[in-house]
């Protein structure tokens, strides 16, 4: 038998950066006010239509993904080809897809996962969809053989949506959706779907911050919590790490965005995150300035009040491992997050993510 939750937050007394934002009832998921007034499922139909040429992310490659998927159906080892050392992508997906993603959203994974901050996994796990391939070619990806190899399976709309729908069963807080940039018109289909058979779930947007604003605008209204990791600030250090010399740029442009739509994270009662935003930015090797700059940003271009994860759990990964960046060749970071956390406050930034379940 599970413990009240409410008994648990008063175990472990809820941090002063959540406290000041709880809100006195959860609202209301802003898919379903969507979904009564019919808006969600035009939605979806302004969605698909991205795929025709698409454009659903900032690489705006242009190519025809709507019509991208198996002959007779069902994927077959045949339709697979080799794109790179390690990537195999099926043949129908167009060259010239950043993604390597079709019409189908490709799934790597589901599950309760909880390992995400408090305020996400609680004490039942947030639903974590992890979705395969990126429209960035980050060198030191942790998940690199989700995000560049592609491990998953490819799930139709009504498919996803029973996963969504499973999470849900599985008592999970919220449904997260990580690396959804490239697969925004799959994930409205499958929320609209999922909505009519009765998910009531807040959604996270876990993203890279490489997205579209036409993406952002079909998603105003659907998603509650917007969580983008904002990696850097250079558009030298993008260029050589991301390979997207543009990502600076379009992660600020995405997040005020963001904040606009959603406004700072707040909480229910518990201390689970119910709306808003929440950044990420994971500490680099080499890339102090970066973090300042990142740090200034959000403090005096978003909001004093943004809730900020500052991750100090890099390790070499990816191609970092083949040797070729040999500057990213380190893990030890704590004293520098532990720096920047001080230069962020001096910002004015004071809601730093902090663990206080057990």
């Amino acid at each position: 038998m599970r413990p009240d939750p409410v008994e648990l937050s008063h175990l472990h007394p809820l941090p002063e950066a959540v406290v000041k934002f709880i809100l006195p009832a959860p609202p209301e998921p802003g898919y379903l006010r969507l979904l009564r007034t019919g808006e969600l499922a035009r939605r979806v139909l302004s969605a698909r239509e991205e795929l025709r040429s698409c454009k659903v992310c900032p690489r705006q490659c242009s190519v025809d993904r709507l019509h991208a998927m198996p002959t007779g159906g069902q994927l077959s080892e045949t339709q697979m080809e080799q794109r790179g050392a390690a990537r195999r992508v099926p043949s129908y997906v167009p060259k010239g897809a950043a993604c390597f993603t079709g019409r189908w959203a490709r799934v790597s994974s589901a599950f309760a996962h909880f390992g995400e901050e408090d305020c996400l996994r609680g004490w039942n796990g947030s639903g974590t969809v992890f979705f395969a391939f990126c429209n960035l070619r980050c060198v030191f990806c942790q998940n690199w053989d989700v995000s560049q190899v592609g491990e998953g399976t490819e799930l139709r709309a009504d498919d996803l949506a029973c996963v969504l729908l499973d999470l849900q069963r599985q008592g999970c807080h919220n449904i997260n959706f990580v690396t959804p940039e490239h697969v925004v018109p799959q994930v409205l289909e499958a929320v609209l779907l999922a909505a009519e058979a009765g998910l009531q779930l807040p959604l996270v947007y876990n993203t890279s911050a490489y997205d579209s604003l036409q993406s952002l605008a079909l998603l105003e209204g659907v998603i509650d919590i917007y969580m983008p990791d904002f990696k850097y600030a250079s558009p030298l250090l993008a260029k050589r790490y991301l390979k997207a010399a543009d990502y600076p740029a379009v992660a600020r442009r995405a997040i005020s965005e963001m904040h606009r739509q959603v406004g700072p994270l707040c909480f229910d009662r518990t201390g689970i995150a119910c709306r808003g935003l929440l950044v990420r930015h994971l500490v680099m090797p080499g890339a102090r300035e970066d973090s300042v700059e990142i740090l200034r940003f959000l403090a005096q271009e978003v909001s004093q009040d943004t809730y900020v994860n500052l991750m100090d759990q890099y390790r070499p990964a990816g191609a970092v491992l083949n040797g070729n960046y040999p500057e990213l060749y380190t893990s030890r970071l704590q004293r520098q997050r532990d720096e920047l956390e001080i230069i962020g406050r001096s910002f004015g930034l004071w809601r730093f993510d902090q663990r206080w379940r057990r």
